[in-house]
């Protein structure tokens, strides 16, 4: 199964190359190099928070906070480099994701000493970071030119850079912290005991408990994790948009945790797959983004995304079920 794709990953595939068909018909300007670079350059930041929700979610919990903890380690570490003059993009992204998992280990104790769902804690604390940041650090708006260099050079930095008919295109380094974000999450899941106690906890915290598993450090750590990569995310956004602003980001949470549930992973825990969320958020960023190519406007979005992530709930239930079936396993 980690070797070759599932069956719910060919139906996503499916999905991408059928409408990308469907698009091209409607309009062939979309068929291009171009056209890819730029969807991976516009997706590339929330593929980063859409794998680390994805560990939190097979854990068994929920994050809501994760937008305003990227805004809050990518504001106050760029507001830190501004005022001491610091220009370095080891420290923007090292402080940034410092600060991350400073919150997500928040996350993790408040979860663990209120005992509440996951939900309504991170939504708890989505509100005070983000309340702490604006209130406590600043609240002020800073443009290209205030930003440290080194952000605009990341962010305008190529991997590849192809002739066109009208010029070039380039492949952004932004693929990068995607591709690393990924390998370092497919190495902790499947190649580690963390990993092994994270898919435990997720379809059963009390045999996991009795199988030896501490749920406690394992939300530990798994809260500290998505913390570091929304760090890291909050940069890679400021460095694509070469702006910050003390209200951007936080808002955008549920389409992240959509694209997610609809690369097939269980809302309840124990099953996901890194593929599956990053074509989640594919399909979700690519029909934001050719809507106006085919003649809607951008209300058709949130329609083709919901209908989407009911189908995709669908499926994924009816393979559970049939999967309980199969090994003598009836639930109500």
């Amino acid at each position: 199964m980690r070797g070759k794709l599932d069956q719910f990953q060919k139906i996503l595939l499916g999905v991408i190359v059928l409408y990308s068909i469907f698009v091209t018909i409607k309009n062939p300007a979309f068929f291009s190099m171009e056209t890819l670079f730029d969807l991976i350059r516009t997706s590339s930041a929330s593929m980063i928070v859409a794998i680390g929700l994805l560990v939190v979610m097979i854990s068994g919990g929920i994050d809501v906070s994760f937008m305003a903890v990227a805004l809050f380690g990518s504001y106050t570490t760029i507001n830190l480099m501004i005022s001491l003059g610091i220009n370095s993009l080891v420290f923007a992204f090292g402080f940034s994701a410092l600060l991350g998992l400073l919150l997500g280990l928040v996350n993790a104790l408040l979860i663990n000493w209120l005992k509440l769902p996951t939900f309504i804690i991170t939504l708890g604390t989505q509100n005070l970071f983000h309340g702490i940041m604006t209130t406590f650090i600043s609240d002020k708006s800073f443009g290209a030119g205030v930003l440290p260099s080194c952000l605009h050079g990341f962010g305008q930095a190529v991997l590849l850079k192809l002739p066109t008919e009208n010029g070039s295109t380039a492949l952004t380094v932004s693929l990068i912290p995607v591709a690393l974000a990924g390998i370092l999450t497919w190495f902790l899941l499947y190649h580690t005991m963390i990993g092994r106690g994270i898919v435990a906890i997720g379809n059963d915290e009390e045999a996991a408990r009795r199988a030896g598993f501490r749920p406690f450090f394992l939300r530990l750590f798994v809260y500290g994790y998505f913390g570091i990569l929304s760090g890291v995310m909050g940069i890679v956004y400021t460095a694509q948009n070469n702006a910050l602003y003390p209200n951007k980001l936080v808002g955008d949470e549920l389409m992240v945790v959509a694209a997610v549930v609809i690369g097939g992973t269980k809302i309840t825990g124990g099953q996901g797959k890194i593929l599956g969320a990053v074509l989640g958020t594919a399909i979700i960023y690519l029909l934001n983004s050719t809507l106006i190519l085919i003649g809607l406007s951008s209300s058709w979005n949130n329609l083709f995304v919901g209908a989407i992530l009911v189908i995709s709930v669908a499926v994924t239930s009816y393979q559970e079920r049939i999967k309980n079936r199969n090994h003598l396993i009836f639930t109500e």
